[in-house]
């Protein structure tokens, strides 16, 4: 090694000396030292300059939480759905269960993971592609396609049919303990390949193994139902009982969500029922299901369609050309289910395809690093609230190309865009984000974004293909560019 390489003690006195030569690198040592490196580098200013309205903005339920667990994708994935049954159904407010897809999210897991060891058994297990496929087995993590995945298969519940629980609010143990067993079962299929087991026997251990991992998921989840009750109350319209005592047609909202007249009911007779006392009964349209499954729960009361949803990133690398289509290899949960696939696009294209979502009243999906230059109490991320470069003295200069080359900002957290400020251009300055980490995060669990930091730190979205220009759609129908598990376009987003 060259002698020149180690420090010495000459280097770091001289390092020393010009520390405490600059009186600021006190100050900030003193602030950083006793608050912490956000506190101390929070710029009240910047809070000051953030304002918290949007011309943009999508009404919502109550802010959900993911606890202490990896499901922010899914969680964000269910809150973009959870807006339309509100709206259509005439819900004061609406939860999916988390819990309910996790499970069968952990089933998945494991079987793709099983699945990628019998494709890679001729692999060294020190080669790149099993290091990856090895390395997170059936971690909580995902994408948007991996939640439409499992929910085109085994459709979705309401939170009070399949409530959370120990081991669903904290996954830890859970986890750890399933991708143990994985592994050791990788062990036992690879040395069985290697002593001659063909493929019939190879499949067998497969199987049996699968039922091990029911039933260590099933101890730490319990079963989910096959099927449920659920009775609901919608909203009580009160402002079609003021129009009826102004003698103005009487309205009700139909199953559909559509407005229908009270048949038979007359301006006057409408009047006269407005005032009429209170009969102490609870108001609203009760919807009542009894032994519904949850595919059949879907699709009565989701209405939607998830093959649909595309993904949009914005990567702007040299190994990643815009206008291209990349597939990631060996990702995913459910086999055969929706491949995890992304357009690469320009960030206005990306942006205008959020904006014009958000027009048409439907929440946005998106991945994004949410470790940078954000203040988790105010509910921020913003550079300009959060001078880390003023505190150390310094200034990052990376573009967002390089970041993610070199792994500065990979997405690590899903979120939900439910707003959007304009200027008097048009032209976006923050954005509303829906969060899964409970109300005391940020402002009653939403957080403003700043354009800026969306353009640096927000890399990929789900967006339905009917806000997309034909230029974008056409990418989609072209042959998408292979993507390794160790290449930096997009990771699996986990955070806690």
């Amino acid at each position: 090694m060259n002698q020149n390489a180690a420090l010495t003690a000459n280097q770091l006195g001289e390092y020393s000396a010009l520390f405490n030569a600059d009186r600021a690198n006190i100050v900030a040592a003193s602030a950083a030292t006793s608050s912490g490196v956000l506190k101390a580098a929070t710029d009240y200013r910047g809070l000051r300059a953030l304002p918290r309205e949007f011309s943009i903005e999508l009404k919502q339920g109550s802010i959900t939480s993911q606890h202490h667990s990896g499901r922010c994708w899914m969680f964000a994935s269910l809150n973009v759905l959870r807006q339309d049954v509100i709206r259509r159904w005439g819900l004061d407010d609406f939860e999916f269960s988390e819990t309910y897809l996790f499970f069968y999210d952990k089933l998945e897991k494991s079987n793709h993971y099983l699945e990628q060891v019998l494709a890679t058994l001729d692999e060294p297990t020190d080669s790149r592609l099993f290091q990856a496929i090895n390395d997170y087995p059936a971690d909580d993590g995902g994408w948007w396609a991996m939640f439409a995945a499992l929910a085109a298969k085994y459709g979705l519940v309401p939170k009070s049919a399949y409530p959370e629980n120990a081991n669903s609010r904290d996954s830890d143990a859970l986890t750890q303990y399933l991708n143990a067993k994985l592994r050791e079962f990788a062990l036992e299929l690879r040395t069985a390949y290697a002593n001659g087991a063909d493929a019939e026997e190879l499949r067998g251990r497969k199987s049996a193994m699968m039922n091990d991992v029911y039933r260590i998921v099933a101890v730490s989840l319990g079963e989910p139902p096959r099927s449920f009750d659920w009775v609901v109350r919608g909203k009580d319209d009160d402002e079609a009982d003021k129009k009826n005592a102004k003698g103005e047609t009487a309205k009700t909202d139909g199953a559909d969500g559509s407005a229908k007249e009270k048949d038979g009911e007359t301006d006057a007779d409408a009047a006269k029922d407005a005032k009429k006392p209170d009969d102490g009964f609870v108001k609203g349209r009760v919807i009542a299901e009894y032994g519904i499954t949850p595919k059949a729960f879907y699709d009565k009361y989701v209405k939607q369609d998830l093959d649909r949803y595309v993904g949009l990133v914005n990567a702007p690398m040299k190994r990643t050309p815009f206008g291209r289509l990349y597939h990631l290899a060996h990702e995913g949960n459910v086999v055969g289910g929706q491949p995890i696939e992304f357009a690469n696009v320009t960030l206005d294209v990306f942006k205008k395809a959020i904006i014009d979502q958000l027009r048409g009243g439907r929440p946005v999906w998106f991945a994004c690093d949410c470790d940078q230059f954000a203040l988790r109490g105010e509910g921020v991320f913003d550079r300009a609230s959060v001078r880390v470069e003023d505190l150390f003295g310094i200034e990052y200069t990376m573009g967002k190309g390089d970041r993610l080359e070199y792994g500065v900002s990979p997405s690590n957290h899903a979120m939900t865009l439910i707003g959007v400020n304009l200027d008097a251009n048009g032209k976006p300055n923050r954005w509303k984000i829906e969060n899964s980490w409970g109300k005391d995060a940020g402002r009653d669990g939403y957080f403003t974004a700043t354009d800026a930091w969306f353009d640096d730190y927000v890399n990929e979205v789900a967006i339905h293909d009917d806000v997309l220009d034909d230029e974008t759609k056409a990418i989609f129908d072209t042959e998408p560019v292979m993507v390794q598990p160790w290449e930096p376009i997009s990771r699996a987003t986990r955070c806690e």
